[in-house]
């Protein structure tokens, strides 16, 4: 795990059993993929932010976007927590993830939320010209994260992208200080998800669905055939939505 300087001692919580540390534990990100040629190269466009899931890295983030908005510049982030190192020499790039559990709920998931998206906000301030319109796109953990991105700083952020992702409940205070404020930006959100989803329960899709209707402009899909993946349809319909939102223009 890797610390941030700025750490606030009363948003951390337990000991953790599945990946060793506390809930809410200060994070950093120490790792990205860019977008060939790096993540300027057509700043008058919105920069992706990708952000994988548990188990996953950033180079499976970037072969989405590819499929996505390939006229974009993105960068992928890679978790800080290392669930399994990439054997040395190999070209793989290992697993990791931005939570102490594959799925944790109540006020474990209130923490870990904040924590990875302080990390990762903090990155955006420190890389990102603060005039570039960024747009999170996030799968799972990833898109809990880029939801969790409006909870703390909206007015960064020019839309979202959760796919099969879900909410943190915002029990603990602090954790989701911009939640007041939300509705009033009626900010851009993409939330999709499959009907045989068998890793996220369905309450919890429903209940981040029922948030989000209430907290953004949200367009929400759901697919019959669709496990905890994503699909072809999935990607054409959210190809479609960045072109109704004026995000992408489908060309340089």
């Amino acid at each position: 795990m890797s610390e941030a300087a700025n750490s606030n001692p009363a948003l951390v919580g337990r000991e953790a059993t599945v990946v060793p540390g506390r809930f809410g534990d200060p994070l950093s990100v120490e790792h990205v993929l860019t977008s060939r040629g790096g993540y300027d190269q057509h700043p008058t466009h919105p920069l992706f932010l990708c952000l994988h899931g548990w188990g996953s890295n950033e180079e499976e983030m970037a072969d989405v976007m590819r499929l996505i908005a390939p006229y974009n510049d993105f960068v992928a982030l890679r978790g800080p927590l290392v669930l399994e190192e990439a054997p040395e020499g190999s070209r793989e790039a290992g697993n990791y993830a931005w939570f102490h559990d594959c799925l944790p709920i109540g006020e474990d998931l209130d923490y870990d939320a904040y924590a990875a998206a302080q990390a990762v906000d903090r990155w955006v301030s420190e890389h990102i010209a603060v005039d570039r319109p960024v747009v999170p796109l996030g799968f799972s953990q990833g898109g809990a994260i880029a939801v969790h991105l409006l909870r703390i700083n909206p007015e960064r952020y020019r839309a979202v992208i959760s796919l099969s992702g879900f909410n943190a409940p915002g029990q603990v205070p602090g954790t989701a200080p911009a939640d007041d404020r939300l509705p009033d930006l009626d900010i851009p959100v993409f939330y999709a998800y499959g009907k045989r989803d068998a890793v996220i329960p369905k309450y919890e899709l429903f209940a981040a669905a029922a948030w989000l209707e209430e907290h953004t402009w949200l367009k929400t899909k759901s697919y019959r055939a669709l496990d905890h993946n994503v699909s072809l349809e999935e990607f054409a319909d959210l190809r479609q939505w960045l072109l109704d939102n004026d995000i992408t223009s489908g060309v340089l």
